[in-house]
């Protein structure tokens, strides 16, 4: 059994890292390497990068902090942005990404999954779900949303959370993130049934993202709903929660994790 990942989420805006809560509201909690740098040293599995202006923007990834991350780091990094070819995931990969990431942009051309997995291999794609979930137990009303970063311009996909899924699996995607837009930032939790379902919907590594507050909040989605790993932002940046004292809780609890 391979152990459980603990991701730092770096929401990156304007050349510095922001954190919000549902995506509103942002302000600014520090530089892109000195937090990649800190989260490397307090025992990170991995790092993502989100540049959460990109898409909405209708620009990619500056590569330039991006190479500067790599410089710094001695474990896996994905970024994400508004990659919208093979061209734009070659250019970020280059400069020292270990993943892509895609959203949006596979939304709006579903095809861009299976162009990225025969380019790089699936295991370089991962597939982001921003999920606005009407009713946390009717899986039919959880639509992914399209531009989920810049919520004045965010649309409803019209695709339910489950048929994506399903359809990126089928594409050749290699993991998927899940995060749920009503919990980001709230710290009540990550969205168990929508990450329960998700799991009975493919054999894809899956990552929670959205809701940690307590450390409990990770042992639950690892005991309960089959996740790979957990994602989180808020309470890392703020010192709340360090990574090590996390992994001994999680260990304690009898869940894999690297020490």
């Amino acid at each position: 059994m391979l152990a459980h990942r603990l991701i730092p989420c770096l929401d990156v805006a304007n050349g510095v890292v922001v954190k919000g809560v549902r995506f509103r509201d942002h302000r600014v909690v520090g530089d892109i390497v000195e937090l990649a740098r800190r989260y490397a040293d307090e025992g990170a599995d991995e790092l993502v990068f989100y540049d959460i202006t990109a898409s909405p923007e209708g620009r990619s990834v500056d590569v330039a902090w991006v190479a500067r991350v790599a410089c710094e780091l001695d474990i896996p990094f994905c970024v994400a942005g508004g990659i919208r070819s093979v061209v734009e995931a070659e250019a970020i990969l280059a400069a020292g990404a270990d993943k892509i990431s895609i959203n949006s942009p596979a939304l709006a051309r579903p095809e861009l999954v299976g162009e990225l997995a025969a380019r790089f291999g699936s295991q370089c794609v991962v597939i982001g779900m921003d999920v606005d979930g009407l009713a946390d137990d009717k899986p039919d009303l959880w639509r992914v949303m399209i531009n989920a970063g810049k919520p004045d311009i965010s649309s409803d996909s019209r695709r339910g959370l489950l048929d994506w899924v399903r359809e990126v699996t089928a594409r050749g995607a290699g993991e998927i993130v899940l995060n749920s837009i009503r919990a980001d930032g709230v710290r009540g939790g990550y969205a168990r049934d929508q990450l329960a379902a998700v799991r009975a919907a493919t054999t894809l590594p899956l990552v929670a993202s959205g809701g940690a507050g307590q450390p409990v909040h990770f042992a639950d989605v690892f005991e309960h709903c089959g996740v790979d790993a957990a994602l989180a932002a808020s309470v890392f940046h703020s010192g709340e929660i360090r990574i090590g004292d996390l992994k001994r809780y999680l260990a304690s609890r009898g869940i894999l994790v690297r020490i």
